[in-house]
């Protein structure tokens, strides 16, 4: 672990040229890492500016935390706190957020205990396998074919087989989730788990449905996006 870079008992004290460059070094290097892991996070997966910016600058934030406690019981503290903030992008993220965020922790703790070796090839292994589970689309299953199908009706419009004969023809698996009351009770919103027969037909099973329920709202759109909005 490298020295206190400021003598407590004596502020006067500068640090040493070789501390210096101990930390400047481990700076750089844990930004260096995690523009690496940003680039990864950002290989053929929907991401957010935001989160891949943050990415970059999180492990060298988190060395430097641990630089500048020195210290078992510091390092605890710092590093429980540190992982304590997973739990606020948890609920709009996605699994896959997380475990990089995770990662980008972990970066920076080793980089601060100076093992910058070690981090690099963490990056590298953990990095690599991550594009290698990309490029072959490891883990795409029917579930991620499913889509949410929210639409509007009147009141007197019958909901329970009113679009069937149109989710027949569009879809190859339906089931009406939910059926609930808005605007006073005069409209209802029905949702459906859907699964298109093929992608490009999204736009015409809307432009139909609106037909139908009198050109009220219909929205089509990924689960995990329908579920964050709700």
């Amino acid at each position: 672990m490298f020295e206190t870079l400021f003598n407590d008992t004596n502020l006067s004290n500068a640090t040493t040229a070789q501390d210096a460059f101990e930390f400047v070094v481990c700076m750089l290097v844990a930004l260096a890492l995690g523009l690496a892991l940003a680039l990864i996070y950002g290989y053929r997966g929907r991401h957010t500016r935001s989160l891949a910016m943050s990415l970059v600058t999180l492990p060298a934030i988190v060395a430097v935390v641990i630089m500048m406690v020195d210290g078992n019981v510091g390092t605890g503290v710092a590093v429980a706190g540190g992982f304590s903030l997973v739990r606020f992008r948890s609920v709009p993220g996605q699994a896959r957020d997380i475990a990089y965020i995770f990662l980008a922790m972990a970066l920076g703790l080793v980089c601060g205990m100076g093992y910058l070796a070690l981090a690099a090839i963490v990056t590298v292994a953990i990095g690599g396998c991550n594009l290698v589970l990309q490029a072959v689309d490891f883990g795409h299953g029917t579930e991620d074919d499913h889509l949410s199908l929210r639409v509007t009706i009147p009141e007197d419009l019958d909901h329970t087989h009113a679009f069937d004969d149109l989710l027949e023809r569009y879809t190859s698996q339906h089931e009406l989730v939910s059926v609930k009351t808005t605007n006073m009770g005069s409209l209802y919103k029905l949702v459906y788990d859907v699964c298109l027969r093929e992608p490009e037909q999204g736009r015409p099973l809307m432009d139909e449905l609106r037909c139908r329920n009198g050109n009220l709202e219909v929205a089509l759109a990924h689960r995990e996006v329908a579920g964050n909005e709700m």
